[in-house]
């Protein structure tokens, strides 16, 4: 269980072992304490080693980037056939757009593909200030905040961008008069920046649960807290799912807002499993004193 964030800050070390106890029992962890500048400096560090962690990711989706825009380009494809578009196509005005398509596959695939990597890193930078029972959180934090991250980039590209663009499209063809048709005439850039954009945001999107439980897990919220704030949670999501998702449809529009209640629950049960319960009303402290 993660101790209030008030009894981390008072934590202090103590000359002897008798007193090097906290207030739930546990021995503090042997670290030196770091100045600003020092945590700045760690995060710097982590922040290079992250980078350095990206290479092989992107190197890796360089190497495949052309199935990976074959891949990427399915929802497009089924859009077009819907809508009976004809052939789909994707263009490129300037020479370099072209290189320049493939290398956002690269940066945006590989900073997936080197999540686990990138998240460990993020776990490296707290992992000082906690107790040595709490360290051992670290798999289980890396392996579902990777595959919160790469399930909500999943969901993206299996349940949003399929009715998005179909209902994108659903704008082109005859006109009623039936003397002019409107033809799309989709970049590739733009279609690669609209898809990545919405993949990296749900992906982000996916991780509120794990946020949530870090936050009971340091102390600064407990379930009950989040459960009295739910009402309005619904009414922040409404709102992001209205802005990730510009096709204005409004079943779109439900595939990304019931995701976001049903994540800000699960991470109420995240919140309730590791973080600090509630203390309970005793009833003899409700009650009156009688007067003297």
């Amino acid at each position: 269980m993660g101790a209030p964030l008030e009894k981390r800050l008072a934590k202090a070390r103590a000359p002897d072992e008798a007193e090097a106890k906290t207030v739930d029992g546990k021995d503090p962890e042997d670290d030196i304490e770091m100045t600003f500048f020092e945590h700045l400096g760690e995060l710097r560090t982590r922040f290079i080693r992250a980078l350095f962690g990206l290479i092989p990711g992107i190197a890796i989706a360089a190497l495949y980037s052309e199935e990976i825009l074959q891949f990427l380009t399915k929802p497009l494809i089924d859009a077009y056939r819907e809508q009976n578009l004809g052939e789909p196509l994707l263009h490129f005005a300037n020479p370099a757009d072209g290189f320049v398509a493939y290398m956002m596959i690269a940066m945006v695939c590989g900073v997936i593909f080197a999540s686990p990597w990138i998240f460990y890193q993020a776990w490296a930078f707290i992992a000082p200030g906690l107790y040595r029972e709490e360290k051992k959180m670290a798999i289980p934090f890396v392996l579902l905040s990777a595959g919160f991250f790469i399930g909500g980039s999943f969901f993206g590209f299996q349940y949003v961008l399929p009715p998005a663009f179909n209902a994108l499209l659903s704008f082109a063809g005859m006109l009623p008069n039936e003397e002019l048709r409107v033809e799309p005439t989709i970049m590739m850039i733009d279609y690669l920046d609209f898809s990545l954009r919405m993949l990296l945001a749900l992906g982000i999107t996916f991780e509120v649960p794990i946020i949530i439980g870090a936050l009971a897990f340091m102390g600064l919220v407990n379930w009950r807290q989040l459960l009295a704030f739910s009402r309005w949670w619904v009414v922040i999501s409404a709102v992001a799912a209205a802005i990730l998702t510009p096709s204005g449809d409004a079943g779109t529009m439900l595939l990304v807002l019931i995701p976001l209640v049903v994540l800000y629950y699960l991470g109420i049960l995240f919140a309730f499993v590791v973080g600090p319960k509630p203390a309970k009303k005793d009833a003899s402290k409700d009650a009156k004193e009688p007067s003297t």
